[in-house]
């Protein structure tokens, strides 16, 4: 029997979650509803989802105080998270992606681009199983055991920065715009706009640490770059 992946939709108004849950169900997923932050977790708990609908305005505690601790928890850490909100500034969706969300989508939306979203993500959570063991100067990538390493230490990434990553390393040393990184890596996900890149670019920084991450280099006016001669670029190519 197909598996039908699960949905946790954290939303506070039933008529939202149920047109939502009814749409999901429809197309081939299985919806769990909570309407708050104890519910959510409580949920959780119990089964992790393979994709988190998640509101940003919640009662009690708020969605992206949520997304920060499920990224917190070593559990929680891989499993997607779209948030959901009225709030759609760049300001709010920056915040949002830093909290740790894989997506954002701004209320109202169509059910159609929602589910697109969903099926991007869940196209995303999946490492590329071709390719093996690729590795650039001390930083190594297996795909498939979904383990990267920096001079034999273990480094944890998310399944976007594990994505970006892999597509970085087999093409070292080239220069690839934000537009070519979003085909390349999120696919025909036409919703997703050029700064998530960045953001996503920095996110994959921070978790290769210190070294490791001065390897992708922002190139300007260009894009990024993934190179084991960071320490030898000049600083005016290099943007941290």
């Amino acid at each position: 029997m197909r598996h039908q992946p699960g949905v946790l939709i954290v939303e506070d108004e039933p008529a939202i979650a149920e047109l939502i849950a009814v749409n999901l169900r429809h197309n081939g997923f299985q919806p769990t509803w909570a309407m708050d932050s104890a519910t959510a977790q409580r949920e959780l708990d119990a089964v992790l989802p393979d994709v988190i609908l998640l509101d940003w305005m919640l009662p009690g505690e708020s969605g992206l105080s949520l997304a920060k601790r499920w990224r917190a928890n070593p559990r929680t850490k891989s499993v997607p998270i779209i948030m959901l909100t009225a709030r759609g500034d760049e300001g709010d969706r920056v915040a949002g992606l830093d909290a740790g969300a894989d997506d954002y989508i701004a209320k109202p939306f169509s059910t159609k681009e929602l589910l697109a979203r969903v099926r991007a993500v869940l196209r995303r959570r999946a490492p590329e199983q071709v390719g093996g063991v690729v590795s650039i100067g001390a930083l190594s990538l297996d795909a498939s055991t979904y383990r990267v390493s920096f001079n034999d230490q273990m480094l944890k990434l998310g399944p976007t920065e594990f994505k970006l990553l892999h597509y970085l390393m087999k093409h070292a040393e080239r220069v690839h715009s934000r537009s070519q990184l979003l085909d390349k890596v999120w696919g025909d996900h036409v919703f997703i706009e050029e700064r998530t890149v960045d953001v996503h670019v920095k996110r994959l920084r921070e978790a290769l640490g210190a070294n490791a991450g001065q390897m992708i280099e922002t190139v300007r006016g260009a894009g990024y770059r993934l190179t084991a001669q960071s320490a030898l670029a000049a600083p005016s190519q290099v943007s941290v």
